[in-house]
């Protein structure tokens, strides 16, 4: 690993790292911070997701985590949303797709399955590649994330029973395979048959039988990709179907941008350490 930055933050160190990526056949950077109770121990850590055109640096600069972690002694792990880099195919006058685009999945359609393997990048290559370079407790993991970010972290923690003790959401991307901004990305990185698909989709991995212990959602009335994209009553059936306990809270006024995400920030890193510092 390169450590591309360093600096202190609340008693502990907000670091961004760059490393060679099998996964994904490519460099790639991620931020992690790390709190002071380090110096104790492992700590345990939580995963967070971006969204659609980040990279690690929107939460980094815009979402206001640290204090609430260096008080509760949980590292946040802030990965980027795909691949990139000139070798990398892309079409980028669509922000929907490619760069900044990943949607947390593995692709198996040319020319992007060779890139494209951003579930199998943060399940299984990053999380091996911070075990062996930071004191962190991998049995006390949680997950979560914003937009495409809450899509990918409910779907991780859904298909991966054990791992994580702990998964919420910012208006995430409740059903992608039917969403107008996911679906194309999702034909063009797996395929059209659309059984496929059923492996990227919150509802439909519930339909089909995966379970979480609870799960937590906020999401702004005045989000203005809320009818189209979001949909968040869609996982509000499925979960009642299935019944799994989701709180959901519609907040007021509140938009889809990071003033929305900070808001709310802290309460979402103690509902966490509830289930992972305990």
């Amino acid at each position: 690993m390169e450590l591309l930055s360093s600096s202190k933050a609340f008693g502990g160190s907000q670091r961004v790292y760059r490393h060679d990526s099998v996964a994904c056949a490519c460099p790639m950077t991620f931020a992690i911070y790390l709190p002071h109770q380090i110096e104790d121990g492992p700590v345990p850590v939580l995963w967070y997701l971006s969204g659609l055109t980040c990279t690690h640096q929107n939460a980094m600069d815009k979402g206001e985590y640290r204090a609430a972690a260096a008080a509760n002694g949980i590292a946040i792990i802030c990965p980027d949303t795909s691949p990139r880099g000139a070798d990398v195919p892309d079409e980028p006058d669509n922000w929907q797709f490619g760069s900044g685009a990943g949607f947390y999945l593995d692709a198996t359609q040319e020319p992007y399955a060779r890139n494209y393997r951003m579930e199998s990048y943060i399940r299984d290559e990053l999380q091996a590649l911070v075990t062996k370079n930071f004191p962190l407790d991998m049995n006390r993991q949680g997950i979560f994330g914003h937009s495409m970010g809450g899509h990918g972290a409910i779907t991780l923690a859904l298909k991966n029973p054990g791992r994580y003790r702990s998964v919420s959401a910012f208006a995430p991307i409740t059903q992608p395979s039917t969403a107008g901004w996911s679906r194309p990305a999702f034909e063009k990185y797996l395929g059209p048959n659309e059984t496929a698909w059923r492996n990227y989709d919150s509802t439909l991995l519930i339909a089909d039988g995966h379970r979480i212990a609870d799960l937590l959602v906020d999401q702004g009335t005045a989000d203005g990709f809320l009818e189209e994209g979001l949909r968040p009553q869609l996982l509000e059936i499925a979960c009642a179907t299935a019944g799994i306990p989701l709180q959901l809270t519609m907040r007021e006024g509140y938009d889809h941008s990071y003033n929305f995400v900070s808001t709310f920030m802290a309460q979402h890193i103690a509902w966490h350490a509830e289930r992972l510092v305990a």
